[in-house]
C-alpha cells in the first residue's frame, strides 16, 4: 500500500513538473506547482520526514505559492489578456534537467541505505517515529546559536523591509547626502568659494 501512494504521489509531481515544463500560461503552471508541492510533501511524509512534510506544505504551498498565485492574478487583470512566456532557451530548457537526473541517479545508486531503512525493510514495516521531537531537541541545544542568529536576522530583514516600504516624510531626509548633478552648488557664508 505504501509502495502504491509513493508511486502514486511521483506519478502526481511528475505530470505536474511536466504541466508547469510545457504549458505557456502562467496562471495554469502556478496551479500545477501548488499539485508539485503537495505531491514533494507527500513522498516527505511517506518517507518518513513528516516535519519536512509540513514544513513544505505550511512555507511553500502556503506561503509563497499563494502570493505568486495572487501575483499572477493581479497581473492578469492589469494587464486585460492571459500572461504568456515566451519559450526562450529550450535547448538550455531540456540539456540541463536531463544533466541532472542522470547525475541524481548516479549519486543515488551509490548511496548506502541508513539504518532505520535497513531496519524497516529487515522488519518488512515502517519505522514510525516522528521527526519533529529529534529536530525541535537539536536546535534547542546543539544548533541554539544558528537558530538564534537566523531569527534576528530575519528580524532585522523584517525591520528593514518596512522601513523600505513605509512612505518618506514630507520634509525629506534631514541633511542630503551628495548634490543632485547640475544642482547648484551651495555655499555657506565664511567659507572660500
Amino acid at each position: 500500500m505504501v509502495q502504491f501512494l509513493f508511486y502514486a504521489f511521483a506519478a502526481l509531481t511528475l505530470a505536474a513538473a511536466l504541466v508547469i515544463l510545457f504549458t505557456r500560461n502562467l496562471l495554469y503552471a502556478a496551479f500545477s506547482l501548488i499539485f508539485c508541492f503537495l505531491g514533494v510533501a507527500a513522498i516527505y511524509v511517506l518517507s518518513g520526514a513528516d516535519f519536512l512534510g509540513v514544513t513544505q506544505i505550511v512555507i511553500y504551498v502556503g506561503g509563497v505559492l499563494i502570493l505568486l498565485i495572487f501575483g499572477v492574478m493581479l497581473t492578469n487583470r492589469i494587464s486585460a489578456g492571459p500572461v504568456l512566456t515566451g519559450l526562450h532557451n529550450q535547448f538550455l530548457g531540456y540539456a540541463l534537467p536531463l544533466g541532472l537526473l542522470v547525475l541524481l541517479l548516479g549519486t543515488l545508486g551509490q548511496l548506502a541505505l541508513p539504518d532505520w531503512a535497513l531496519r524497516a525493510e529487515a522488519t518488512g514495516g515502517l519505522v514510525q517515529q516522528s521527526t519533529v521531537a529529534p529536530i525541535g531537541l537539536q536546535l534547542m541545544t546543539q544548533y541554539i546559536l544558528a537558530f538564534e542568529l537566523a531569527g534576528l536576522l530575519l528580524l532585522l530583514a523584517l525591520i528593514g523591509s518596512a522601513l523600505l516600504a513605509s512612505p518618506a516624510s514630507e520634509q525629506g531626509p534631514a541633511t542630503p547626502l551628495a548634490p543632485s548633478p547640475g544642482a547648484p552648488s551651495s555655499t555657506q557664508p565664511g567659507t572660500p568659494s
